[in-house]
């Protein structure tokens, strides 16, 4: 019957969309032509309108549009054919500016390289160090020849890298010398005493039997290769059809990515991505921001967040490969200043970020002098957003297509997302409508039943962007993943009956007092509507006990706060 009365729905939207035609008559003019052969128009009415289904929390994304079935390799080789003198990536701090062609031809060498010093497919190959051409270029080489990237946290200490290379047995591990104060090649050699007098690559290390293979990105160091070399070593035709060879091999749905969450509720665990996962994830992002419909000048994207995060790695890097935009790393780690130069020598179109980190864009001391004219949008996620920054955004910031996006790293990441054209009262309440392919059901977290529409309960997504699973960890995988394919996001959330999610809190981070649920977002949502509060209550079990004003906040290197390193503090604070 939901089925039924779906099509129905559908029926009727045909019906009354007069708007299509246009849409079409216009992209078969100028520059937009070359859209044609690459893009299925989707019109507003097919990608944003499924609602929920019989007054339950239900929804079921649009399937109309297909899935696509390629590699990222194979992706980039499209987009270098399509647009290939279109700038696909500026690093203004190391003077990189490199077209979709160029890319595609330095990518080629280092994943032929790669073979050329024994990486093969399967293999893990992990990336530890801040924002850099060395970043993105590696993330792609290894994805065009099979090779498993292992995305880790540029701020790991010792402790911490040990347990992620030998929680994913890494066989390779790229580094740079050194990031600020973070010296990467003496940290390693903490854990790996072996490496100064190994022969570059063929380390054989006690406590990290499964790495042989240390690459330095910038200078040469004891016990490693050089990226440069690397590369050099891959140019050869050779070499290269060797890399061609490969490449038959892969298959959509092989593993291209292991990203750690983040670590705000525990030990890190590794989420198993593929091509597949992020990919149409990435495709379908794009689309939802209409960068399809996008003239090339607006297509210049600015991003502060870091590559190994989700947001960075396929919010930043993959929608704009997969869309011929630019991508302008404005710094190696998050600095608000030096995104906002880089919007306005750049003139970038769109920005990414959290919610933290817009607050320091727009607090910057000369904001003001900066040219931010050539804005038009950009996109929020990681964490929630107050609705105070949201408008502060779209007015301050010249970001009226600005979508909030919702997502997990298990779910490759985004599974809902906000329109441009979406109200602000929309975008600044709610997280957006749910993705095409995606489906997402609010239950009881006691009886697993769905709850009534604008009720809250644990939010569980199901469809092609669930990861493969976490990596050795199968019983954390079956708690995470059902034997019905849906994955339990751990987050609270209500729906409404057009289909807007909004999430109120974490299932751990709810307070029951005196028997009532209290969740953190309405407590948050309320203080940030200070100093200019003009009409507001709070039930009176929800206000706090104790308030504790603190200089600043336990945060993971994406922005996130870890709730849970909080709670603690506030325990032995308050003596609790």
């Amino acid at each position: 019957m939901a089925g039924f009365t779906g099509w129905l729905r559908f029926g009727k939207l045909c019906t009354r969309s007069p708007g299509v035609l246009g849409a079409r008559a216009v992209l078969s003019r100028g520059w937009q032509g070359e859209r044609l052969q690459r893009v299925r128009l989707l019109s507003s009415w097919d990608e944003e309108h499924s609602t929920p289904v019989e007054g339950l929390s239900y929804i079921q994304g649009p399937t109309r549009c297909r899935l696509v079935n390629k590699t990222v390799g194979q992706c980039l080789e499209a987009t270098a054919q399509r647009v290939p003198d279109r700038e696909a990536l500026v690093v203004p701090q190391e003077n990189i500016r490199l077209t979709f062609s160029q890319l595609k031809e330095e990518v080629d060498k280092a994943a032929a390289g790669f073979l050329r010093i024994g990486l093969r497919k399967g293999d893990r190959l992990g990336m530890w160090g801040p924002n850099s051409y060395a970043w993105v270029l590696i993330q792609l080489a290894t994805a065009k020849m099979g090779v498993i990237l292992v995305s880790i946290n540029p701020a790991y200490q010792a402790a911490e890298l040990e347990y992620a290379l030998m929680k994913v047995g890494c066989k390779a591990l790229a580094f740079p010398k050194q990031f600020k104060s973070q010296q990467y090649y003496n940290i390693l050699k903490q854990i790996c005493q072996e490496l100064e007098t190994a022969q570059p690559g063929a380390l054989k290390s006690q406590r990290l039997p499964d790495l042989t293979t240390v690459i330095s990105l910038d200078v040469p160091l004891p016990g490693t290769l050089l990226l440069e070399d690397v590369m050099a070593a891959g140019s050869t035709e050779q070499h290269l059809a060797h890399l061609r060879h490969a490449e038959k091999f892969l298959s959509c749905h092989d593993p291209i990515n292991i990203l750690f969450t983040s670590g705000t509720t525990g030990n890190p665990k590794g989420a198993i991505l593929s091509h597949y996962n992020v990919i149409n994830n990435a495709n379908l992002v794009g689309e939802r921001m209409r960068l399809h419909l996008k003239p090339p000048e607006q297509l210049r994207a600015v991003l502060p967040s870091p590559l190994y995060h989700c947001l960075g790695s396929v919010g930043g890097t993959l929608v704009n490969l997969m869309h011929g935009a630019t991508l302008i790393l404005s710094s190696p780690s998050f600095d608000g200043k030096k995104a906002l130069e880089a919007i306005s020598k750049e003139r970038g179109s769109y920005l990414y970020g959290t919610p933290t980190m817009y607050v320091d864009i727009l607090n910057q001391p000369e904001f003001s002098s900066y040219d931010i004219s050539s804005m038009c949008g950009g996109v929020i996620g990681g964490s929630s957003a107050p609705p105070e920054l949201i408008r502060a955004m779209i007015n301050k910031l010249n970001m009226k297509e600005l979508v909030v996006a919702y997502g997990t790293t298990e779910n490759s990441p985004v599974t809902f997302m906000c329109s441009a054209e979406d109200s602000v009262e929309q975008k600044a309440e709610t997280v957006g409508r749910i993705m095409p392919h995606t489906e997402a059901q609010i239950v009881n977290m006691q009886t697993g039943d769905l709850v009534e529409l604008n009720s809250p309960g644990e939010l569980c997504i199901r469809g092609y962007c669930i990861m493969l699973g976490y990596w050795a960890d199968p019983q954390k995988t079956a708690e995470a993943i059902g034997q019905d394919k849906w994955y339990r996001t751990g987050d609270i959330a209500m729906m409404d009956e057009w289909g807007f999610c909004k999430i109120v809190g974490r299932s751990k981070d709810m307070i029951i007092r005196g028997g009532e649920n209290i969740y953190p977002a309405e407590l948050e949502d309320f203080f940030h509507t200070h100093p200019k509060v003009q009409e507001v209550q709070i039930s009176h079990f929800k206000i706090p006990r104790y308030i504790v004003f603190v200089p600043n906040y336990p945060l993971t290197i994406s922005g996130k706060i870890q709730k849970f390193k909080l709670r603690e503090q506030m325990e032995q604070h308050l003596n609790l």
